[in-house]
């Protein structure tokens, strides 16, 4: 969340930062923020008056003074009068106090002065694009969902069957190479450094609140009946919250982690989009790659952790470009964002296969993730940072895609056959 602190110093910066990403109004908080303090100030007023009666009240009593004199019985009334008014202050400052927090829980982050500005996702901007030697040159090119199908490797009407549209099963082969893209995707990571984890896929509402996805976005995520537990929609969620509530070293600092989970997602708002094959489903998997770092080497970690996500694409040699997201289609908790599109022959479009996501101090201060510097008073929040190193799914459709042969068959990309220990799918 925002610093209440830095929209009372500055309210005209960041209202007009805010203004940016679309119309917020910050006008409602400053009142609340104003009242707040008001109250704030007039019961600590109130609370000094109470302190100093009771010494006053002690001292005449030490000074020889009845505890019934008209002087003592009139400080005690005052005291009385005093306390009185606190009661009522005080569930009037916590209810304030509250307002305010979830006003500030509603805020997106502010973008930061170099993300370019723009309405929507027509404006990103392209920064780069990798591997036009491996476009494939087969002219007939099926959907993955066709292909697949085909080949026995995925079957949507029964997944409907089992759940309900939007969701699909791997079979034989189809489940291999998934295994084999999370196995290898892992592999690549853990030897760049990142640590591994394998979270719960079930999340509590702190900590959806913590990154950012409550409250605003409650309808996308599946939530328990009788418990205060969501599915996971990423692995962003519980790794975020790994280290909530703490105060690390600046030692400890930068903490990579990557993280293999099913994510479950409604897509709220997006039927009628992709509603065949494997690019919008509610349940996926995804390799998660998160860092904690410490602010000032936030920016180049952000590449560091955007190039760690490039070199799945580069190594199953799958051709993708970067594109750098203008302030209308930044993500709620994000300051800075790149996406990865990877291409898809059947449709001649690049589509989105990951998100590296600098939050800077967003998540931290819902978590409240500090760290320490030696010699140094107080604490401050680390920075947060999150990509897909990759998601699995839209890997496998691009790979069904990108290497398919005139002949119906997949041929397997290179890194994935020791994996797979084939060098072409669909071979009769």
């Amino acid at each position: 969340m925002l610093d209440i602190k830095q929209i009372r110093e500055n309210p005209q910066t960041v209202q007009e930062r805010l203004q940016r990403r679309g119309d917020y109004d910050l006008q409602p908080l400053l009142e609340l923020d104003r009242q707040q303090r008001e109250l704030e100030q007039a019961r600590s007023q109130l609370q000094a008056r109470s302190n100093e009666i009771g010494k006053l009240v002690g001292q005449k009593i030490k000074s020889g003074s009845s505890p019934d004199s008209p002087e003592v019985q009139d400080l005690r009334e005052e005291g009385n009068t005093i306390k009185t008014r606190l009661s009522e202050l005080e569930p009037q400052e916590r209810e304030l106090k509250e307002q305010i927090e979830t006003f500030l829980l509603t805020i997106p982050n502010l973008p930061s002065d170099s993300t370019p500005i723009g309405k929507n996702e027509t404006e990103n901007i392209e920064v780069r694009r990798w591997g036009d030697e491996y476009l494939p040159q087969n002219a007939n090119i099926l959907p993955h969902w066709e292909i697949g199908e085909k080949l026995g490797l995925l079957n949507f009407e029964r997944s409907t069957k089992i759940a309900q549209s939007r969701f699909v099963s791997l079979i034989g082969i189809g489940a291999q190479l998934e295994r084999a893209l999370i196995q290898f995707m892992l592999d690549r990571q853990t030897a760049a450094g990142y640590v591994e984890i394998i979270p719960p896929f079930l999340i509590n509402s702190q900590s959806l609140t913590a990154s950012g996805q409550l409250p605003k976005f409650a309808e996308e995520s599946f939530k328990c009946a009788n418990d205060d537990l969501w599915l996971s929609p990423t692995a962003e969620v519980p790794i975020t919250n790994f280290y909530r509530g703490e105060i690390l070293t600046a030692e400890d600092l930068p903490i990579n982690h990557c993280a293999y989970t099913p994510c479950f997602r409604r897509e709220a708002g997006s039927y009628g989009r992709d509603t065949r094959g494997l690019i919008r489903l509610h349940q996926f998997n995804k390799v998660e790659l998160y860092k904690f770092v410490h602010p000032d080497t936030s920016e180049q970690e952000h590449q560091k952790l955007l190039h760690d996500a490039e070199a799945i694409l580069q190594a199953l040699q799958l051709p993708y470009r970067v594109l750098e997201l203008c302030t209308g289609d930044l993500g709620f908790s994000s300051t800075k964002t790149y996406d990865l599109e990877v291409w898809l022959p059947s449709s001649e479009k690049y589509r989105e296969i990951s998100s590296c996501s600098n939050c800077m101090d967003f998540q931290a201060r819902r978590g409240s993730i500090r760290f320490k510097e030696a010699g140094k008073k107080g604490t401050q929040y680390v920075h947060t940072l999150n990509g897909s190193g990759l998601a699995v799914g839209r890997t496998m459709a691009a790979i069904l895609e990108n290497y398919q042969q005139p002949d119906g068959t997949i041929k397997v990309p290179e890194v994935l056959q020791p994996y797979l220990r084939r060098e072409v799918i669909g071979e009769r």
